[in-house]
């Protein structure tokens, strides 16, 4: 389908994904994906190592184009679109291992992302002029405050490789905000951290939802997280949606149950739970 746009008014969704499908040779690793993000919802995409999870936030971003299906956002159909196209368009992410420019200071790595609003020309980098000048000062007050805003103020001089792992972290996601999306994907923002950052990565995904009034979809391992901010989830196994509900609905499914822990899984649990109220 060519990327056209499309009539939303029934609804008040950002994100569309239906019948997405990836194949890898005879692999399918996605398989009729569906997905509906509601304008500043906060949403989870959990399941076992494998389930295609990273693999439907790579066909989003335009890093691999799927065999099958569409990806509507925000009324257009991005399938087919560059990854730097799609970034432009909104959507921002992070990933499961961080991306940071590791040998460039705290401030450059925010100075990058804010580059395509720079506002100046290939002729006026070129030749330094004022209008250059004054435009590279506006962006660098404009990073400083938003590193302010991550609390990485009095890093900004430091190399980002030599940061704290959880302010690696903070860092790559105020880079990933610094290109001002609506809808940002978080690939396991947990990993690698104790349980003191988790609680403050918890607050922080909670504040920038507010504070820059986004639509949020992460993948994470770490249920403490999803279960504590995520107000739906969905869940997937071997390249399909098994089961999508609030968290207290999914804690209890089966199926997602069975997914993590086995056949036969469910039962024990429900056993379990019953002697657990008797």
């Amino acid at each position: 389908m060519s990327n056209q746009t499309i009539s939303t008014s029934q609804n008040d969704f950002i994100l569309q994904v239906s019948g997405l499908s990836k194949l890898f040779g005879g692999l399918k690793a996605v398989n009729n994906f569906d997905l509906t993000l509601k304008s500043h919802s906060l949403t989870g995409l959990i399941g076992p190592n494998g389930a295609g999870k990273t693999t439907v936030f790579n066909m989003i971003t335009g890093i691999y184009a799927p065999t099958a299906g569409e990806i509507i956002f925000q009324g257009q159909n991005i399938v087919g679109l560059e990854p730097h196209e799609i970034n432009q368009m909104g959507i921002a992410r992070t990933f499961q291992n961080i991306r940071l420019f590791p040998n460039l200071t705290v401030l450059d790595n925010v100075r990058i992302a804010y580059h395509p609003h720079a506002g100046y020309s290939m002729a006026d980098a070129i030749l330094h002029n004022r209008h250059f000048l004054e435009k590279e000062k506006a962006l660098t007050e404009q990073a400083q405050e938003f590193l302010a805003v991550f609390g990485l103020e009095d890093r900004q001089g430091e190399i980002a490789k030599n940061l704290p792992y959880g302010e690696q972290r903070r860092l790559e996601i105020a880079r990933a905000l610094a290109a001002e999306p609506q809808l940002l994907l978080l690939d396991e923002p947990a990993a690698g951290m104790n349980p003191a950052e988790t609680v403050e990565l918890m607050d922080l995904i909670h504040f920038i939802r507010e504070r820059f009034n986004l639509t949020i979809l992460l993948i994470e391992h770490q249920m403490r997280v999803v279960m504590g901010i995520c107000e739906t989830i969905t869940v997937m196994d071997f390249g399909e949606v098994i089961a999508r509900g609030t968290p207290r609905e999914i804690q209890s499914d089966p199926r997602v149950i069975e997914a993590y822990l086995g056949p036969g899984a469910s039962a024990l649990s429900e056993k379990f739970r019953r002697k657990k109220t008797q």
